[in-house]
């Protein structure tokens, strides 16, 4: 239990981001609580399930939510473009922290927010029975009195019109911070040419958004990719950082082992 708040380790996890600590998370699109628990129970700090390009769905997604709980670990969920309804619901599952892709526009955030938080800063609707459960906090009033704080709303900047309004978007209030999508930031920045999520104009617009996100006090996050990519997005200043996805962990664990076993494949 975490001595401070009265809850598990499984829902620290902005208390520790805003100390400044760095967090490396799994990042899971295979819909299965048992694998999540596993991944759970590995090194990371914290997972991701993504839903908007991951097969998760409202069952897989609270299933893999308590598996990870139980092992210790914060949930992020990444809800697809557009669904603040399933933000809400993520939250209510026990997540930690929501990923809301695609916040172009201050209009956006602010529609995020109204599904994150309870008022006054948003229209969060009351429901949070299996997230209580799971963090051991049994008093309703001390969930709403610490709930805004202790979730948190991360903005996607992953297009051209994010990364201008970034400052913007991060001075919404409730907004905790940002979560860069390399990504489809290479293919905006690009304009259509290219996959190049470690390009110099990548680079300049993570040096500029790690700058806004400290400038506002606030979070700074990257889907990380390969090990070698996170050594180098650390250095920019991101402290929410990703390493690979489930499935490379399958294959590079497959390869391991045949490796190791000296076995010759065809």
């Amino acid at each position: 239990m975490n001595a401070t708040a009265g809850r598990t380790t499984a829902f620290d996890l902005a208390g520790r981001l805003r100390a400044g600590a760095t967090v490396q998370a799994g990042w899971m699109g295979i819909g299965d609580p048992i694998f999540a628990e596993i991944v759970a129970r590995s090194g990371f700090d914290a997972i991701v399930l993504d839903m908007q390009h991951g097969m998760f769905g409202p069952a897989s997604l609270a299933g893999s939510i308590g598996a990870a709980a139980g092992a210790g670990k914060p949930v992020a969920v990444r809800v697809p473009v557009g669904d603040m309804a399933m933000a809400s619901r993520a939250l209510d599952m026990g997540a930690a922290a929501v990923i809301a892709p695609m916040i172009d526009t201050v209009e956006q955030a602010r529609a995020f927010v109204d599904a994150m938080k309870f008022a006054p800063l948003g229209r969060r609707s009351w429901g949070p029975g299996r997230a209580m459960m799971l963090s051991g906090e049994s008093v309703a009033q001390r969930y709403l009195t610490t709930a805004n704080r202790d979730t948190l709303a991360l903005a996607m900047i992953e297009t051209r019109e994010g990364l201008d309004a970034v400052e913007d978007i991060l001075a919404v209030p409730g907004i905790d911070g940002v979560f860069v999508g390399p990504n489809d930031l290479s293919i905006a920045l690009s304009g259509g040419d290219r996959v190049d999520p470690h390009s110099t104009l990548v680079d300049l617009a993570l040096t500029r958004i790690v700058e806004a996100a400290k400038g506002a006090g606030k979070i700074a996050g990257i889907f990380g990719g390969a090990p070698e990519r996170v050594k180098i997005v650390r250095q920019f200043g991101f402290t929410f950082v990703s390493i690979g996805h489930d499935t490379a962990y399958v294959k590079a664990g497959i390869e391991a082992m045949i490796a190791a076993a000296g076995v010759t494949t065809g």
